[in-house]
């Protein structure tokens, strides 16, 4: 559902009615009961909103949900690409047990900007995230809980081998590698039937464009998009990267005409 509403709806100031939602998403198998049920939590936890039109009900995004998508767009399209200035940011936080929930979402929501757990409750990135970090202890209500500091490695070791304690590259590696195995082919696949002149249905576009955006958009949630100097000579990041704009683009067009038929006929 977010994947539908941070795609199509987001840079739309407009809602969907259910029976697009269930046709739109009947495309990937899923029943009528399962996305009314979505919609509905969506609504609870204040991701959607709803307006009525008589006997119609037409969703779109609350300003939780536009906050948590725009977020989600940064993170996927703007990459940092500077050197590294040799200073880490270290997040340290005393968090009582009470709190505990509110804890393990702190811990979340770091990894997913970039930190790495140098110990439990000891959290460095190599970029300049304090602001973030403010940002969220205040959405947590636990600034006074967290503290923040700049601090540059003095001993022991060398940046790599932290690197390699707070992160696990190799995974990350493989799961960038597996997306392109997986893309390329399909991109090249794609292609051919383009080029024979076969017409393939605006439908198969839609699905194959959702697809492709729903599985790279975890990818920038797994990398902690650290400073070039840090990372092996062999990252594909910027080769993923590449692979899913360049796919995205000749999907783009039939996609969209797809989703508004769909938006005029339900």
């Amino acid at each position: 559902m977010l994947t539908l509403y941070g795609d199509y709806v987001r840079y739309r100031d407009m809602g969907i009615g259910i029976g697009s939602l269930i046709k739109l998403l009947g495309n990937f198998d899923l029943s009528e009961q399962s996305v009314r049920s979505a919609v509905s939590r969506m609504c609870r936890i204040d991701l959607l909103k709803v307006r009525h039109d008589g006997l119609r009900s037409y969703y779109s995004l609350a300003e939780e949900g536009k906050a948590l998508l725009e977020e989600g767009g940064r993170r996927i399209s703007k990459r940092k690409s500077s050197s590294w200035n040799g200073y880490w940011t270290v997040v340290v936080y005393f968090i009582p047990e009470q709190k505990r929930k509110t804890r393990d979402t702190l811990r979340q929501e770091m990894k997913w900007m970039g930190y790495g757990p140098l110990s439990t409750a000891t959290w460095i990135s190599p970029n300049d995230l304090s602001k973030e970090v403010e940002l969220l202890a205040k959405k947590l209500k636990i600034k006074e809980y967290v503290q923040i500091f700049q601090a540059k490695h003095l001993g022991f070791g060398n940046p790599k081998t932290i690197i390699s304690r707070c992160w696990d590259l190799d995974r990350i590696h493989k799961r960038y590698a597996n997306f392109i195995k997986e893309y390329s082919a399909k991109l090249d696949e794609h292609r051919e039937r383009l080029d024979s002149g076969e017409n393939i249905d605006p439908s198969e576009f839609f699905i194959e464009r959702f697809t492709l955006i729903h599985e790279y958009r975890r990818l920038p949630y797994l990398d902690p998009d650290l400073p070039e100097d840090l990372l092996p000579e062999t990252w594909l990041r910027s080769q993923a990267s590449d692979l899913f704009h360049e796919y995205h683009d000749i999907l783009a067009e039939k996609a969209k005409q797809y989703f508004d038929s769909v938006l005029k006929a339900y």
